[in-house]
């Protein structure tokens, strides 16, 4: 078993309230949960309206399998949400 984490540290120009980061995060989330099938959550930056940090998380019997689906959804987050910057991402596999 292996127990994979991806960390997105994100801007987000334009955002003026929490309220509004909320907004534009809940969807990214509910994105990555359904369509790469991992948990993922708001970890850091609760009360920053302009930065986020969000933490995904997939377990899995391959660590092949598990690399490749983070990175996966790394990319997608950085290719297809135009709302964001992605500032950094890190991606670690342990072993379970």
């Amino acid at each position: 078993m292996n127990i994979g984490v991806l960390v997105l540290e994100i801007h987000l120009p334009g955002c003026a309230s929490l309220k509004e980061k909320r907004g534009r995060l809940k969807p990214l989330l509910a994105k990555l949960q359904s369509g790469y099938r991992l948990s993922a959550a708001e970890v850091d930056h609760l009360d920053v309206w302009q930065s986020a940090v969000i933490a995904c998380a997939l377990v899995s019997n391959d660590k092949n399998h598990t690399q490749r689906a983070l990175q996966k959804a790394a990319d997608w987050v950085e290719d297809s949400w135009r709302d964001v910057q992605v500032i950094n991402v890190k991606i670690e596999i342990l072993p379970g």
